[in-house]
């Protein structure tokens, strides 16, 4: 198993903990700090009214309280926020595509490679500007966990290197085999005919029905 260089401990952990032995990771990253933005609008208006309240009259118990109950209930909920954008990681290696996300239960979405069918890739203007954007998979079979991953960041290269993987003539074990990307066996080998044309075992001929 290997992994790009020069990742975050947090990260480096997950590609360890959640890839096999044998896969290795092509694109590790989590989603990019805009996803913070509307937190944190809503965050500091709460925060100042919390604060105002705390400091209103300090010896009125009931104000105090109050204050002291929102601005708490404020940073835990800001904390709850950073912490899922720092713990969720965008995994994609050579077999199948990985979401790791939670600060006290961790979970793990996954999708085999073989089984996506097509990849839109969606940039609204403030995502162009800041430089993130929104993958949106279609696959084979039932919805998947992964149909949508938005505020992933270095949207032109992220880009390119899945659609490698998913679409390029090189795509390894990922256009064939298991639905973990695991390679098919080889045909067992038979009796080569003349001009390299494998052909089978004949059939044996079956006995002669009695009257």
């Amino acid at each position: 198993m290997s992994a790009p260089a020069g990742l975050p401990t947090r990260a480096a952990k997950d590609v360890r903990k959640y890839l096999l032995d044998d896969e290795d990771a092509v694109v590790v990253t989590r989603r990019h700090w805009a996803v913070l933005i509307v937190p944190t609008l809503k965050f500091l208006p709460v925060l100042l009214i919390g604060g105002w309240l705390l400091v209103l009259d300090p010896e009125n118990r009931v104000t105090s309280t109050v204050g002291m109950l929102v601005v708490l209930a404020a940073l835990l909920t800001y904390a709850m926020r950073v912490g899922e954008w720092w713990m969720r990681h965008f995994i994609v290696s050579r077999r199948r595509v990985l979401l790791t996300s939670g600060v006290i239960v961790r979970t793990v979405t996954l999708l085999p490679l073989r089984r996506i069918t097509d990849l839109t890739w969606k940039e609204t203007f403030l995502g162009q500007i800041l430089g993130y954007g929104t993958f949106r998979f279609e696959s084979a079979g039932q919805q998947q966990g992964l149909s949508e991953i938005t505020f992933l960041p270095r949207a032109g290269d992220l880009y390119r290197e899945v659609s490698g993987l998913l679409f390029g003539s090189d795509w390894g074990s990922a256009s064939g085999g298991d639905d973990e990307g695991n390679p098919e066996a080889p045909p067992p080998a038979g009796p080569v005919a003349s001009g390299g044309r494998r052909d089978t075992e004949p059939i044996p001929q079956l006995p002669p029905r009695e009257p």
